[in-house]
């Protein structure tokens, strides 16, 4: 049933527009208007179940979306495919009617996955939904309930199987359970009772509800990761559901990528192993947000052919949508006001004109701090219930779960959140979205500001840029963000780390048989040489056979406890309370969070409440906190350096030419700067014009395996050279890119203290932990030494350079790959890990040494600066391949970037913060970075001012 939206509703979202529109027109630089749209309606099918029409029927649905009837229709052609259709479009039931109505027609059971524990107990809810709308038993609609209780996260069983022990068990399961599966879907028509059992299945299931989930459950709803490690290793309990799977439902697709893509691919590979061994293919059904290639990446994770679902029959309110950009406060430094500032005070003239609306913020940090601004305003009386909520990863789940009902109930006016509710949990109808800062991807966006309007709702939507290249480069060329395709999601599930983690957790659900492939399309890894591999690990055993050999698994380990699906390092922290002698758990913090959040000193906030680490347990990972009215917030200061490794291929990007240098009372900036790069719209006079329209991304592509990985099976390459520049001096190119395995090594030697409001930086504090090492992929530019000397022939203007060109490259690179901008991590040394080059704390470029010790000068006579872009994941996962394809056309992007910047010196949008004072010397920070770029471009023709 469509909705009923009232006249006051419209009004409100339509008055505030209006305020925006006319009060801050100069900080609006794009907009646009979505009108309603109307359904585009078709039949239900008349083969479905009848218990299933009638209980959309008594739910008020007597036809269905274009997209749903098109679902149906593939689904019951034993199809796999793809729903990618806008946020809000109807896509639950594209899957749960084919789902449904197997499970009542021949007893089917289906598996569904959600990435978080909130969009599978959604899901459940619908369910019992659906069976109370046909008059479901008591028993029907209560079962399920079992799986809402939230407890302590039960320790998983890790009892060791072997091939013997699975036969033996799975024959012994296999006579009763064909009759237990259709007795558990019955149908009883007379009453109207689907009678369909629904139940969730993760951490949080009490240990004596989880075999009545395996046994009695017709849809099992759980996540991933239990998939992973609860229900793959423990395959023999859940027989008697194997042998009726009919389908998997896999919903949010476009979040699986990266690392966690790459990993959820090898896990479906493992799944489809079980669901041969048990003599079932059962069906793959997606749901995903608007992205480019949602096929391509459903086939990728599955490895067989989808068919994708992308016109939207479904109803749509009118949408509105704002880029804002924050006012400049100073014109000589290019600094704008806070993107903090403006998302507060939108969201306050939301709240106060009685909508309903909710805050994106990049951070956990900033969403305490925004939501403490809001509190202070609306949740001055702790007597009355909170107008304004903060919700984010590391919250207790009864906290999450609370904040969920409040804001389903309508509670609560404002809630402030990371990307945690970006995805699809029903949290009630919202009128207003509002983004502080450019997520990073275009789909994340669109996701973002769907959540506001849903239910058919009229809704506004803002995006408040930061000072961040993207968000400058978004909002000040609206044309591309409103025009573009959303981008391509992209895994690397052959990465060997990753595939072979996943290669010891099959070893153990089943055993290997020699010959067996495990790797999909395009794996270059040999499975026989990663098991003997495995073998003389001590964990495998080969057993030879009349049909060939075959491969047990016969340690006492349980591998899959040991991969984690989201990161690369093993070991949440979680962070206790100890104010009044007390020990409360209030939050949980990741591995790769921990150097710089839960630090000794360092402030952590819940739900806006100030806590101060006083003791970090690093081995047991535990941070001991205690309350605290500071009236300061912290931030981690980090440096980096880089080694490279490996040298995968390498490639020239120009030949010298004839310098010709000037002074500079003889240089015209302006014309300098045209000559770099072409001009962008809009830029300000003599700037260049046009930055380079992004393109199509490349396909994904196979890496070559780094060398530290493949060590494993042969011996460590010898030690290399680091320079590009090897043939003879008349031979030379003047810059050149290269693409390879580095080991990087990331220290926090500090951290800031920021007061409140003011944001002043009131005092420094040490922060003494182990140094973050890892080996990745790199793409690294490098200009010919001598073509550098004459270009910047101070070491410290070349510095400032690099540091420049490497903060624009890292930003412009982000949008290329179609990744975020912390996907991928810059870092400017020597190559050789004896150098690297940070911005000090008074503002300039300084040289570091290894134990980050200051350095006057490089080390030895050679002076070649690298600039660094890595995948900032162990063993990389697929984006430094295409950057390198492209690396003449990102320094081209850069420059374009740098030089239609409309700053006189640098700024936050162009090459990183500078000085107050820079726009008076010779050469700028800017005019370094262009200097820098323009050598990388492969043109050393430079006019010296």
């Amino acid at each position: 049933m469509t909705p009923i939206v009232t006249e006051a509703e419209n009004a409100n979202v339509q008055r505030l527009l209006g305020r925006l529109q006319r009060k801050y027109s100069t900080r609006i630089t794009g907009e646009l208007c979505m009108p309603a749209m109307a359904a585009r309606l078709a039949p239900i099918p008349e083969s479905m179940h009848p218990a299933l029409r009638e209980a959309l029927a008594a739910r008020g649905l007597t036809n269905l979306y274009s997209h749903q009837r098109a679902a149906w229709d593939l689904a019951q052609q034993g199809q796999h495919l793809v729903v990618a259709t806008p946020t809000a479009s109807g896509k639950t039931l594209c899957y749960n009617l084919p789902v449904l109505d197997a499970v009542l027609s021949r007893g089917a059971k289906a598996l569904y996955l959600f990435p978080t524990k909130a969009l599978a107990q959604d899901q459940v809810a619908e369910l019992m939904e659906l069976n109370r709308a046909a008059g479901a038993t008591a028993d029907a609609a209560h079962e399920p309930a079992d799986a809402f209780r939230t407890e302590a996260v039960p320790s998983v069983d890790r009892a060791g199987i072997d091939g013997q022990r699975i036969a033996d068990q799975v024959a012994k399961s296999a006579s009763s359970s064909t009759v237990q599966a259709r007795t558990s879907a019955r149908v009883e028509g007379s009453t109207g009772t689907l009678g369909i059992k629904a139940f969730t299945f993760d951490g949080d299931t009490p240990g004596d509800a989880r075999k009545a989930v395996r046994t009695r459950g017709d849809i099992v709803v759980s996540n991933p990761d239990m998939l992973h490690q609860a229900i793959l290793p423990h395959h023999t309990k859940w027989a008697q559901f194997f042998e009726s799977l009919a389908f998997i439902v896999v919903d949010e697709l476009h979040s699986y990528r990266g690392v966690f893509g790459s990993h959820v691919a090898n896990v479906f590979r493992r799944l489809q192993r079980i669901c041969q061994f048990y003599g079932v293919r059962p069906q793959f059904i997606f749901a995903s947000a608007t992205i480019a290639n949602p096929a391509e990446l459903a086939e990728r994770l599955i490895g067989a052919p989808v068919v994708p679902i992308t016109d939207s029959g479904a109803p749509q309110g009118e949408r509105h949508l704002l880029l804002w950009n924050p006012p400049v406060i100073n014109p000589d430094l290019g600094i704008r006001a806070s993107a903090r500032s403006q998302t507060t005070r939108i969201a306050r003239m939301a709240t106060k004109t009685g909508l309903k609306n909710i805050v994106f913020a990049r951070s956990r940090l900033m969403v305490e701090v925004i939501t403490k601004y809001l509190k202070d305003v609306f949740d001055r009386d702790p007597r009355r219930p909170p107008r304004v909520l903060a919700y984010r990863g590391g919250y207790l789940p009864s906290e999450r779960r609370a904040a969920e009902q409040a804001l389903r109930a309508g509670r609560v006016d404002t809630v402030v959140s990371t990307s945690a509710l970006e995805l699809g949990v029903d949290i009630g109808a919202l009128d207003v979205a509002v983004l502080n800062g450019y997520p990073g991807t275009i789909a994340a966006t669109w996701q973002r500001l769907g959540r506001a309007g849903r239910r058919n709702r009229p809704c506004l939507g803002v995006l408040v840029a930061t000072s961040d290249p993207l968000d400058q480069y978004m909002v000040q060329h609206p044309e591309f963000f409103l025009g573009a395709s959303p981008e391509h999601a992209r895994i690397h599930p052959n990465q060997l780390l990753i595939l072979m983690d996943h290669v010891r957790c099959a070893a153990f659900e089943l055993p290997f048989q020699d010959g067996d492939h495990f790797g999909g399309p395009g794996c270059d890894e040999d499975l026989n040489e990663m098991l003997s591999y495995l073998r003389d690990e001590g964990v495998l055993q080969r057993q030879a056979g009349p049909n060939g050999g075959r491969w047990y698994w016969i340690a006492d380990s349980y591998p899959a406890n040991a991969v984690s699906l989201r990161s690369v390092a093993e070991g949440n922290f979680v962070v206790i309370d100890i104010t009044d002698g007390k020990q409360t758990i209030i939050a949980e913090v990741d591995y790769s969070s921990a150097h710089g959040t839960v630090y000794e000193g360092a402030i952590y906030m819940v739900q806006s409440q100030p806590y101060q680490v006083e003791r970090l347990d690093w081995v047991g990972r535990k941070a001991f906190v205690r309350q605290t009215r500071a009236d300061y917030y912290t931030d981690a200061i980090d440096y980096t350096r880089l080694k490279i490794l490996d040298r995968f291929d390498s490639r020239v990007l120009g030949r010298p030419t004839a310098a010709t240098p000037t002074t500079a009372g003889t240089t015209d900036r302006a014309a300098t700067a045209a000559t770099l790069a072409p001009s962008v719209p809009g830029a300000a006079p003599g700037a260049s014009t046009e930055l380079a329209a992004p393109r199509a991304a490349p396909p994904p592509k196979i890496l070559a395996q780094p060398a530290a990985a493949t060590a494993k099976f042969s011996q460590t390459v010898a030690p290399m050279s680091t320079s590009a520049f090897t043939s003879t001096a008349a031979e030379r190119p003047s810059a050149a890119a290269s693409h390879g395995e580095v080991h990087i090594v990331r220290r926090y030697p500090g951290y800031k203290k920021i007061r409140y409001y003011s944001h002043d930086n009131i005092g420094y504090g040490h922060i003494d932990l182990p140094d973050q090492e890892m080996h990745t992929t790199a793409v690294w530019w490098q200009a010919e030494p001598a073509a550098l000397e004459q270009a910047l022939p101070a070491r410290e203007q070349a510095i400032e350079g690099f540091l420049g060109a490497a903060y624009a490259l890292h930003h412009v690179a982000a949008l290329r790959a179609m990744a975020e901008v912390r996907d991928l991590g810059r870092a400017v040394g020597d190559g050789q890990g004896s150098w690297s080059a940070v911005l000090s704390s008074d503002g300039r470029g300084q040289l570091r040494g290894p134990s980050n010790e200051p350095l006057e000068q490089p080390p030895g006579d050679r002076f070649e600066p690298t600039l660094f872009l890595y995948d900032n994941f162990p063993g990389g996962v697929g984006l430094s391949a295409p950057l390198f394809d492209d690396a003449a056309v990102l320094v081209q992007d850069a420059l374009g970037l740098v030089s239609g910047c409309a700053c006189l010196a640098g700024c936050p949008g162009c090459v990183g913060p500078v000085l107050a004072g820079d726009e008076a010397r010779s050469l700028t920070p800017k005019r370094a970075a262009l200097a820098v770029l323009a050598l990388l471009r492969g043109n050393i023709t430079w006019l010296h001012p």
